[in-house]
């Protein structure tokens, strides 16, 4: 059996894209992680995939004429790779329509609050100022709004009266790194990413 190829697109670190490859390598066999699209140049997540030998496309949205010929230069890329889906690993971009036509109910994101609520850049502050006493972690599929996609997974983080922001983001993102792979599992047994 041909093994399943998804691609990664992250912004910036990398924390989640480390977990998904790792825990890929050493538990899904039949899955392969063969491109990472960036869309900033100096992003860390780059010298991450560079160790695991995972290549990386940096795209710059600006010298395109809109987003939807971005796009279309990244659909030719994973198409190229023969990727069948796509994990937006802490990508700050909205998918436009190119993309979510190339790859329907393929293109899959982590947000770190429990959606609907907190949507958007800064959800992990958004909740902390807001004072709930639980958020958490969403998985989603994406669709054409920002956050709206169907809800795959999601878990809760108690806001502890000791938190400060720094404290409850380590926590968070400890979470994310469990359940987006884990999550992934789930989905490739579901064929979510067959074609």
């Amino acid at each position: 059996m041909n093994p399943i190829k998804l691609a990664v697109f992250a912004s910036g670190n990398g924390t989640n894209f480390t977990a998904l490859v790792n825990y890929v390598k050493k538990q899904l066999p039949n899955v392969e992680i063969v491109r990472l699209i960036v869309d900033h140049k100096n992003a860390f997540v780059i010298q991450r995939a560079k160790k695991f030998g995972i290549p990386s496309t940096y795209i710059n949205y600006r010298k395109f004429i809109d987003k939807s010929d971005a796009e279309t230069k990244i659909i030719g890329c994973l198409k190229e790779d023969q990727v069948s889906g796509i994990l937006l690993a802490g990508f700050m971009r909205i998918i436009g329509p190119n993309l979510l036509s190339a790859f329907p109910n393929r293109i899959i994101n982590i947000h770190p609050a429990l959606l609907p609520s907190f949507p958007g850049r800064h959800g992990i502050e958004d909740a902390f100022e807001y004072g709930v006493k639980v958020t958490g972690v969403t998985i989603h599929y994406v669709d054409n709004g920002i956050d709206s996609g169907e809800i795959i997974a999601q878990a809760p983080v108690r806001i502890k009266e000791s938190d400060n922001l720094e404290s409850l983001e380590k926590r968070i993102h400890r979470l994310e790194h469990r359940l987006y792979p884990q999550t992934l599992r789930q989905l490739i047994k579901k064929g979510v990413f067959t074609v």
